[in-house]
């Protein structure tokens, strides 16, 4: 049975031809969107706006009646910036998060000379919050919201306990997908941060001394199934998988790709109504 009619938000840390890297889940991550679009479902796509992608070239805008929202992140006031694109050749529109402070330098997630930015937990935090506060702008309800890349890992932390009264998210599904990226170390604060953000420490075991490796970990442990997106792991992550008490979509070749996850996504959905 195909999937027909369901409203899947995509959110990730890197989107073609906007990023190109990491490559696969850039690749994955702009093709699956439209896949699942054009086998008669609804999406919404969002990313990052990072500081090196060109909006003169890439045509992005600002959405006005979106924009204008202050999120505190780590006691401070932040604007939350909505922007848009068309991806050529596709019916296919990506919003982007935008910030002065946390997306203006360009660069992604790495300077010049490869060093990982140290604020980079916050910006994940804030990416988070923004996509989902968006969402929830736009009126719109996912019955599926699916996340690549750690800089999306704290979603599942906002949709399950942030939100989770909030009926646009109540009966979504989350997933996912874990990716062969480098593990770095993140803010040793970040677990006091988010209990600024009013969640319960007890919540936050598992991240203290973070890398990005423990918030994928973090992040399918709230998530209600998780995706195999590359076909070679690191130690931790492969173990994690292995581990997992939740259903685990295989990794998927490209031509493969829509159709097995349609057939993942709607095996969710069923679940559900199980």
């Amino acid at each position: 049975m195909s999937l027909k009619n369901t409203k899947v938000l995509t959110i990730s840390q890197s989107i073609q031809p906007f990023l190109d890297g990491p490559e696969e889940m850039a690749k994955v991550s702009r093709q699956l969107p439209q896949g699942i679009l054009e086998c008669g479902n609804e999406i919404r796509v969002f990313m990052p706006k990072f500081g090196c992608i060109n909006e003169r070239r890439h045509q992005l805008h600002e959405v006005i009646r979106l924009s204008g929202m202050n999120l505190i992140i780590n006691d401070t006031d932040h604007a939350l910036l909505i922007k848009v694109a068309s991806v050529p050749s596709a019916r296919m529109q990506v919003y982007f998060i935008d910030n002065e402070e946390y997306f203006k330098r360009k660069a992604d997630t790495h300077d010049a000379d490869g060093t990982f930015f140290a604020d980079n937990d916050e910006r994940a935090l804030f990416f988070g919050r923004g996509v989902l506060e968006t969402v929830r702008k736009l009126g719109w309800v996912p019955d599926i919201i699916h996340c690549h890349g750690w800089m999306t890992a704290l979603v599942p932390l906002y949709v399950r306990h942030h939100f989770a009264d909030d009926p646009h998210f109540e009966n979504t599904k989350l997933i996912f997908s874990v990716h062969d990226q480098k593990a770095e170390a993140l803010d040793k604060d970040l677990a006091k941060k988010l209990v600024m953000e009013g969640f319960d420490k007890d919540l936050l075991k598992g991240l203290n001394k973070p890398t990005t490796d423990d918030l994928v970990k973090f992040a399918m442990g709230l998530s209600d199934g998780a995706v195999r997106s590359s076909a070679k792991l690191s130690k931790g992550l492969e173990s994690a998988l292995k581990s997992y008490e939740k259903p685990v979509m295989a990794f998927a070749k490209d031509a493969d790709q829509v159709q097995a996850h349609s057939e993942f996504y709607q095996s969710m959905l069923e679940e559900a109504l199980v």
